[in-house]
């Protein structure tokens, strides 16, 4: 008996080491769908350029991009004084120029935005994985079709457009300068000191001169002060205003410079951003502030100012018109002082073709933006050419698409719309020779509509295909893992355990099939030349069901089983059942509305303090131990999102975490012979030299909050963090996660000594009201402790011996309730200082007490380690009450992962293709981090094994009879 207890023990460890193998590799593959879905290239290669049949207004292009400069404090100004941040440009908008607002599409990060502008279309957001250093697709650009362009900027854009263009002239600074803990204004003094540079080596040098007089000539000068000072500063510091006058002087320098070298009144320059910037210094969603950046327009080819009566300016903004970021047209605010003179507004990817436009240059061949013609100092006909330029080169866009799809499909479905789109062309052609222009422009931007609908109809095409077969995927993957914890960890496996002779010729005809049905679509998928993940996502989901035709005996069983239940066990599965649906459905709606677990937490409170008044009478202070955190806790989701920066309160929150592990230490040496703390805290050795590890804990947590101080103070002062400091905080921090390792074992001593030994590094990486949230949050997570104990204690009033991994009860019905509790636990660990699915809540200003140099790669990793140290703080716990209740970890882990899979296909199917970008953007964040939540859990478990894998409880010996 003991062997065959052995063998069955050692087939489920391998079954279950395939079973983890495969999650993660089913939700790694299917959460790469969403790429192939909703983020694939629009990229596509061999359509012709269109050059525009007029003559170029302009001989050359000045474009300058002041990264990070948000529209509001670029225009508005500065309080009671009245004076403008931006003299030299708001004379231009006045005097000389075209000016309006360039609408940003989320991700609102610098790769995108400047392929936007100089390449004309929206990126493929995966493009940030590379760290915007690399093209994962080739793509034609504004400086591709240029006869010479001259760069000069930062290490992280001038290369993406110029490295690989022949007849270029670019230069950057050294990644060191762009250095947080200093006023970066100087970096765009760089680029304009390189420029003056070039322009005096052409008067002694003939071929730079004969470079610069070319026509076609584009000179950027990316300008990162802004940028990088709103970043360390926020936009409303002193020091980012002052850049915003810094990046005007700037372009009133050159202006003059390039009107004194060709005095040719040749030149046309466009000033613009390439993203906003939040209140709290970071960017990346579609907040207004971060999506709405400056445009200004003057010089050769642009139109003078128009001045509007306010009616005018009224009818302009009733349009329902709604650009990327889903704003409208609104109305100029007051405080701008710009009313009157007309605002023309764009989406960020309409600069491209304006530019090439400008200066004679056909649209870059993958451009979808619109030409803002209302900036051109045209003819009539003219700017019909202009336009139709912009629709074909737009048409040919969704001609090639429909060509690789036609020659890649054995069927096709066409986009009926253009299927006469020769035709429409051609009665463009006739109305421009009838010289009946206004009709041929608005049949022309009519094409041009149809076209771009046509793009987003291929771009599309497969959507259906792969949210079918990704959905029967997820759903053949949570019956899997039902029946896995069914076999392994209840009781129903021992009723088939007579059929297992039955099972082997049927799943010999299982096999056959699956290797048929596979085969047959992979040739199918290989006719159509789909992608390799195409085959990976149809395997995977033929793969799954056929699993689940193996079991077929065993689920033919389960459902005798379950007929042969009592009607109160059926009432009692349904009830069990809808209540997790509802948690798992109130956790799927607070992705949106943090504030929900408020409620949710005083609930907890009230009702985990009434149980344990019940399980343990007369022992009130538990019961109001739970019901207070529990209280306090529900206080941070009604904070805002930005947190604002606190150094006075993550000092202290120091001093609150050191209150709270001397709070655990009384309790572990005076609460001994109480017999409900004996499961948490009696251990079966100890050793003086525990409680010196105590105090180094405590002494390092005392430490963190001094350097927090001190490194505070060094950035406010604008001083350059000391390299011991930063050598200080790393040795700090990494010293403090191993010592729990040493601690004793009991749970109280060891949680005690994990819940300290994190604690330094996120006080570091703290800037507000967050480090009130560890110490808060750890109290929870020992209130969910106690509550779980309570349960033994109400059954069980003895002390036993040490009990190993072996001596687990099976599941039964009631012990849902630990993973739904885990699960809200973990999202709290999510939403409970921020909006974890908006880009922009990540605050870069946290890793500044370790580097101040820009690196993202770096400055990612601890900002997302940050966010870790919660989630490793509720598995530990969980492990905890795993061993307290004697319950196999697991098995609750798998009931963990499929209650996250419910959540994750809801999500799948929440996602959105039609509204505002930033809903959809929205929308696909939160697929994406349900899907990698199921993946790092297990990364997770992983690790915190690493500390409670050893730890030992004290209560009586449970076996399978006792169940």
């Amino acid at each position: 008996m003991a062997g065959s207890a052995g063998g069955s023990t050692e087939r489920r460890r391998r079954r279950e080491k395939w079973l983890v193998v495969l999650g993660v590799i089913l939700h790694a593959v299917y959460m790469l769908s969403i790429f192939d879905i909703y983020f694939k290239s629009p990229i596509v290669h061999g359509m012709d350029p269109v050059h525009p049949r007029l003559r170029a207004p302009a001989k050359r292009l000045v474009l300058l991009v002041a990264d990070g400069l948000r529209a509001d404090k670029f225009f508005e100004s500065e309080g009671p004084s009245g004076e403008f941040r931006a003299p030299f440009l708001r004379n231009i908008i006045k005097e000389k120029g075209r000016w309006g607002v360039s609408h940003a599409r989320p991700p609102t990060e610098s790769r995108p935005g400047h392929v936007s502008i100089i390449a004309g279309f929206y990126e493929d957001p995966s493009a940030v994985t590379k760290g915007w250093k690399a093209n994962p697709v080739e793509f034609d650009s504004v400086f591709n079709r240029s006869k010479h362009t001259i760069s000069f900027g930062s290490p992280d854009i001038v290369p993406i457009f110029c490295s690989n263009v022949p007849h270029s002239t670019w230069g950057t600074y050294p990644h060191d300068y762009e250095d947080f803990a200093t006023d970066a204004s100087f970096l765009d003094h760089w680029s304009l000191d390189q420029f003056k540079n070039l322009l005096n080596k052409s008067r002694t040098d003939p071929e730079t001169r004969d470079m610069l007089q070319q026509d076609k000539l584009v000179v950027f000068l990316h300008l990162l002060g802004c940028d990088t000072n709103g970043h360390a500063h926020r936009p409303y510091s002193p020091i980012y205003l002052n850049n915003v006058k810094v990046v005007d002087g700037i372009a009133k320098e050159v202006y003059e410079l390039m009107e004194g070298y060709y005095g040719d009144n040749g030149t046309v320059y466009v000033f613009t951003a390439d993203h906003g910037m939040s209140d709290k210094g970071s960017h990346g969603d579609g907040h207004p502030s971060c999506t709405d950046t400056p445009l200004v327009a003057w010089g050769a080819g642009i139109k003078n100012p128009k001045y509007i009566t306010l009616s005018e300016e009224e009818s302009e903004n009733s349009d329902t018109f709604r650009f990327v970021d889903d704003h409208k047209h609104d109305s100029t605010p007051g405080e701008w002082g710009l009313r009157g003179v007309q605002r023309l507004d764009v989406n960020q990817a309409d600069i491209a073709p304006l530019m090439a436009t400008l200066v004679g240059l056909p649209c870059p061949v993958n451009s979808v933006g619109n030409l803002p013609k209302q900036y051109l100092n045209l003819n009539q006909e003219e700017e019909v050419e202009a336009v139709l330029a912009n629709t074909k080169q737009i048409l040919n866009q969704f001609l090639r698409k429909s060509q690789l799809k036609q020659q890649s499909s054995l069927y096709t479905k066409p986009f009926k719309p253009l299927e006469n789109y020769q035709s429409a062309l051609q009665q463009i052609e006739n109305l421009i020779s009838s010289k009946d222009y206004k009709t041929a422009m608005k049949h022309s931007e009519t094409l041009r509509d149809l076209a771009l609908q046509g793009l987003h109809y291929f771009q599309t095409y497969d959507w259906l295909m792969l949210m079918s077969v990704i959905t029967l995927g997820y759903v053949g993957w949570m019956i899997n893992l039902i029946i896995h914890v069914l076999q392994s960890y209840t009781l129903f496996n021992k009723s088939v355990s007579a059929r297992k002779n039955m099972e082997s010729d049927a799943s010999n005809k299982v096999n056959i099939g699956k290797f048929i049905l596979a085969g047959i679509l992979s040739f199918l998928l290989l006719l159509e030349k789909s992608p390799p993940l195409y085959h990976a996502y149809v395997l995977m989901t033929v793969f799954l069901w056929t699993r689940i035709m193996h079991n077929f005996q065993f689920l033919k069983a389960l459902y005798g089983e379950l007929t042969k239940m009592p009607f109160t066990s059926h009432l009692k599965l349904m009830g069990i059942s809808c209540f997790a649906v509802f948690v798992l459905e109130f956790l799927v709606m607070s992705f949106s509305e943090r504030r929900l677990y408020t409620w949710c937490f005083l609930s907890f409170g009230l009702f985990g303090a009434i149980f344990t008044l019940f399980s343990i009478p007369k022992n009130y202070s538990l019961g109001v131990y739970v019901w207070l955190t529990c209280w306090f806790l529900s206080i941070f989701t009604l904070m805002p999102a930005e947190i604002p920066e606190n150094n006075k309160l993550v000092v202290s929150s120091g001093a609150l975490i050191i209150l709270i592990a001397l709070a655990s230490k009384w309790i572990e040496i005076y609460k001994n012979s109480n017999k409900f703390w004996v499961y948490l805290s009696k251990e079966a050795k100890k050793g003086t030299r525990f409680s010196k590890l105590f105090f180094l804990q405590v002494l390092l947590v005392g430490l963190s909050s001094f350097m927090v101080r001190v490194s505070t103070s060094h950035r406010t002062e604008k001083r350059q963090l000391l390299p011991l400091h930063q050598l200080i905080n790393w040795s700090i921090a990494g010293s403090s996660m191993v010592l729990p390792l040493f601690s004793p074992k009991s749970v109280l001593s060891r949680l005690t000594s994990i819940f300290l030994g994190f604690a330094p590094p996120f006080l570091l990486l703290s800037i507000g009201y967050e480090a009130v949230f560890y110490g808060v949050f750890g109290l929870v997570l020992m209130g969910w402790i106690l509550v779980e104990s309570s349960f033994n204690y109400s059954k069980e009033k003895n002390v036993g011996s040490i009990i190993g991994d072996k001596d687990e009860r099976c599941l039964q019905l009631s012990d849902l309730r630990i993973p739904l509790v885990f699960m809200v636990l973990f999202n709290v660990a999510f939403f409970g200082t921020g909006n974890f699915a908006s880009i922009a809540s990540f605050e870069i200003s946290s890793v500044y007490r370790f580097i101040t140099i820009f690196s993202p790669f770096l400055m990612s990793g601890l900002l997302i380690f940050k966010l870790f140290i919660p989630f490793m703080l509720v598995i530990c716990a969980f492990s905890a009450i795993t061993k307290i209740r004697c319950v196999p970890r697991l098995g609750l882990y798998f009931i963990v992962i499929l209650f996250s899979d419910v959540m994750t296909i809801h999500f799948f199917f929440l996602v959105r293709n039609k509204g505002s970008w930033m809903e959809i953007g929205n929308s696909i964040s939160h697929f994406g981090i349900m899907s990698a939540q199921v993946v790092f859990v297990l990364m997770l478990f992983a690790l915190t094994n690493i500390y409670t894998k050893d730890i030992q409880i004290w209560t009586r010996h449970f076996s399978r009879k006792s169940v």
